[in-house]
């Protein structure tokens, strides 16, 4: 047996022995016999370890690095016989505090230490911490013990994916839910059923990396109630999830709780993708909290004006400086450990605009982090998502630097298919881009480039889209300033909710007919949780404050509008059903299996004679399923032809003769009243006559021919 010369102390300090440690990781490593402790900064001059027991507001020690354990700027140090259960801790740096050049320490703060794997302070949902308490987030070390048996990334292609975007807390907090412990990580997994007879196969989360839902200081105007930072778009650690999402968050269990939601999704094949903001943090600007990153360099961490001031590309007061190669290996350990530790398969990244913008600001033409992350071994075969714009006007919808990795969320799609689905003119050219999967756009990329969506959590509902021509967030306490106000939205006679059967049979259809279009376009289609459901927000396109029912689902409404859910779940069904609408390569326009057919056509009223005029406003297209065996690992498909009309008349579309004695069948006509707007994806109707098609106005009807 060889004796381990670093599990021996040099040096004491009270009743604590300890040495020098290593400096990489950084943050809290369970060691032989301790803990080592790193921790990073460029400019401070002095750094303490401050350590708690677990709960207690004042510390029961404060151990100051010797210089000897200073490595670079690394402050690194083992500390032995810790009860690693029982103890949180955080850091002290001295340093110069001149703001004009860009530092702020202050020795009088603890701060949080931005490795922390689990941070408390807000172990329960909205419980307020102790004023006195000058660390309201401390760093907790976590034991990485699950046992995950066999479980690992599920790497679905990309291509196959039906994403549905959540709020954790949202999801089930509703009493209607009748899950055991509403809003949590949970209570998800009681609801799986729901998924998978929906036939979604990834769940995207929005964010649960941990942040702090009391930062919000705007009151309701008409309950004179606090609002919260309810969707959690400020984060405060990295690399810890959130504990208030957690049944067992009081117990220090909220990495397991989640593992087992992983795990379990895992198990009846869904992806979970995490919505992830390293854009900028929960810190703010001059006027806003020290919590870690502002007392441990400020430098460092954020883009500074001249002045030391905070420059502001994410709309929220800071903007991280993400492409300094300190800051830059944050977000790759962050993300590293998120797939090793809890088998993550994707990550959205908000406002990823900002992961291009070097130290002044200026868009990079080739960004280190987005390089690093497209080719990173540990991230080989995760799914990487930008939202391709941020607040500062950098609007990279289409030339996102990719490398050959990257897909985005398609603002283009969202905002071209609801002018169409309104009837705005001059809109048929670029639809039939987006159903082709944008290759105007991803060429070179491919279709899976594209997230294809008509509404997320920014925004309208699916419901609102359809019955608001205004947005209503005089609840948000900012007197209707905030919230997007061009939301291609109409609400077709009557502002909200109606009793008028004509317009609600009318919002019915148009909701139908995003879903369908929606799910026959090329690219990854993405779902808003609620919208099979027709949840509605009444209004405010922009609910990032409202804890109540705006943001939660009411479950009574999937039995109240149970004809919308079988719509949603059956094209759902019939995309799965169909390879030849999730192709990995784009659609050539061209026969190249001497079908008699290309591999897209596109038709108007008369067949092959698309009508691309500015007035126009219907369009057909037609996939010739024969196509689909030239694709990787697939087989022949039917062929499947589509009509779309947002005329406000009828009109009547020449059908293809098709060969081979096959026959069209009816899977969807929107303008039918349920249950005659859709069948089961197999079980499709023969339609009667092969030669026209009759589609009613604002309709989409669907065939599948065999």
């Amino acid at each position: 047996m060889i004796n381990r010369i670093d599990i021996y102390p040099t040096h004491r300090h009270g009743e604590f022995w300890l040495r020098a440690g290593r400096p990489y990781p950084f943050g809290s490593t369970i060691v032989p016999g301790g803990v080592n402790f790193a921790v990073f900064s460029r400019h401070a001059t002095d750094c303490s370890l401050i350590l708690y027991r677990r709960g207690e507001a004042e510390p029961m020690a404060e151990i100051p690095f010797l210089d000897a354990f200073r490595i670079g700027n690394v402050w690194a140090m083992v500390i032995f016989g810790l009860d690693i259960e029982e103890l949180e801790y955080g850091y002290r740096m001295d340093g110069p505090h001149r703001p004009h050049a860009g530092h702020r320490f202050d020795a009088t703060r603890v701060l949080l230490d931005p490795y922390a794997r689990a941070i408390s302070g807000r172990q329960r949902w909205a419980e307020a911490h102790e004023p006195a308490n000058a660390l309201p987030f401390r760093g907790r070390i976590l034991l990485d013990d699950f046992d995950w048996q066999d479980d690992r990334q599920l790497e679905i292609p990309a291509e196959d994916l039906v994403i549905y975007e959540m709020h954790v807390r949202g999801f089930t907090r509703h009493p209607s839910s009748g899950v055991k412990f509403p809003g949590t990580f949970a209570a998800i997994r009681e609801k799986i059923p729901h998924l998978l007879e929906l036939g979604v196969n990834a769940v995207e989360l929005m964010p649960i990396q941990e942040f702090d839902e009391l930062e919000n200081d705007f009151t309701n105007p008409y309950t004179g109630q606090r609002l919260r930072n309810y969707w959690g778009y400020s984060t405060v650690g990295f690399f810890a999830p959130k504990a208030g999402y957690a049944a067992t968050g009081r117990l220090g269990m909220e990495a397991d709780e989640l593992k087992a939601l992983v795990k379990l999704l895992h198990r009846h094949g869904i992806e979970i993708i995490l919505d992830v903001v390293f854009n900028h943090t929960a810190e703010g600007n001059e006027k806003g909290p020290t919590i870690s990153f502002r007392g441990l360099d400020n430098r460092v961490y954020y883009m500074l004006r001249p002045d030391g001031s905070y420059q502001n590309f994410s709309g929220t007061g800071n903007t991280l400086n993400c492409n300094n190669p300190v800051v830059r290996n944050l977000v790759l350990d962050a993300l590293r450990y998120w797939v090793s530790e809890y088998h993550i398969d994707g990550f959205r990244f908000d406002l990823a605009s900002i992961l291009g913008r070097d130290a002044e600001g200026h868009p990079l033409a080739n960004p280190p982090l987005l390089e690093s992350l497209a080719h990173d071994p540990v991230l080989g075969k995760t799914k990487l998502i930008a939202e391709a714009w941020d607040a500062g006007g950098l609007y990279q919808v289409g030339t996102f630097p990719a490398y050959g990795r990257w897909a985005e969320w398609n603002g283009r799609y969202r905002d071209t298919l609801r002018r169409f689905l309104k009837g705005d003119p001059g809109q048929v050219q670029e639809m039939a881009q987006m159903l082709k999967g944008s290759p105007n756009m991803y060429l070179e990329r491919g279709p899976t480039a594209s997230i294809n969506f008509v509404t997320c959590h920014d925004g309208f509902t699916l419901n609102d889209l359809v019955s608001y021509a205004e947005k209503h967030n005089l609840a948000n306490g900012e007197q209707g300033r905030d919230g997007a106000n061009d939301n291609y939205s109409w609400n077709w006679g009557h502002e909200g909710p109606t009793n008028n059967p004509d317009i609600t049979r009318l919002r019915q259809r148009l909701i139908r007919n995003a879903v369908a279009m929606l799910m026959v376009s090329q690219g990854v289609p993405m779902l808003m949780m609620g919208d099979e459901m027709a949840h509605t927000k009444h209004g405010n396109n922009n609910t990032y404050a409202q804890d109540n029912e705006l943001n939660w689902l009411n479950w009574d409404a999937l039995s109240r509008h149970a004809d919308l859910a079988r719509f949603v779940r059956h094209c759902i069904g019939f995309r799965h059903a169909h390879p030849v609408l999730r192709r990995r390569y784009h659609l050539h326009e061209r026969d190249l299996v001497d079908s008699g057919y290309a591999d897209i056509s596109w038709h108007g009223t008369r067949e092959f004679q698309p009508d691309w005029s500015y007035d126009s406003r219907t369009l057909a297209f037609m996939l010739c399923g024969l196509h689909a065996a030239l694709l990787p690992a697939r087989t022949a498909d039917d062929y499947i032809f589509v009509a779309l009309n947002m005329h406000w008349e009828t009109h009547t579309f020449e059908l293809p003769r098709l060969h081979d004695r096959r026959r069209w069948y009816v899977f969807a006509d929107t303008y039918q009243q349920p249950p005659h707007d859709i069948n089961e994806p197999g079980k499709e109707r023969a339609l009667r006559t092969q030669r026209n098609l009759f589609v009613g106005p604002r309709s989409v009807v669907i065939l599948v021919g065999r």
